[in-house]
């Protein structure tokens, strides 16, 4: 087995969402979990079989955003993983919308960080191992950091 790092694509301003799934409705049945979540949000999916076809699906309501996902699915490669890039919203919006398809095993990311997924190649095929998301932290968060993270919150309205 060898692995290696598939670097992230994505517009600035967007987040990306990686996961697994398991059926070929998995691209449609997200494009309903998507649409239903947040008005206005604009996204591009890239499922990827793992047998019949082995084809790369894809849904979406913006064409760049679809494309941008079918890259980044096709560089990663690994069967029934799937790529969500959305603009206008948060994962934090969708998360519960996508965790609730039936298809849909897990996440193994959502960011807007700079993003690598480290993929696992065998003579099978590749599969996802994890991801590395953003930077390593550069310490551990003091009072003042303690209020700024608290106030920050508060000020976007998720918390009270």
């Amino acid at each position: 087995m060898k692995t290696e790092a598939v670097a992230l694509r994505k517009p600035a301003d967007s987040n990306i969402i990686v996961g697994q799934s398991h059926f070929i409705k998995t691209a449609e049945d997200l494009y309903e979990a998507l649409v239903g979540s947040v008005p206005g949000i604009k996204f591009g999916i890239a499922f990827c079989e793992a047998s019949g076809d082995r084809l790369v699906r894809r849904e979406g309501n913006d064409g760049a955003l679809v494309e941008c996902a079918v890259d980044n699915a096709v560089r990663i490669g690994a069967g029934h993983s799937f790529v969500i890039v959305i603009m206008g919203a948060y994962p934090i919006n969708v998360l519960r919308s996508v965790k609730d398809v039936p298809e849909v095993c897990g996440i193994f990311c959502a960011t807007a960080n700079e993003a690598e997924v480290i993929v696992a190649v065998t003579e099978k095929g590749r599969g996802i191992i994890g991801v590395v998301d953003g930077q390593t932290p550069l310490g551990v968060e003091g009072e003042e950091d303690i209020k700024k993270r608290r106030e920050l919150l508060r000020r976007f309205g998720y918390k009270r």
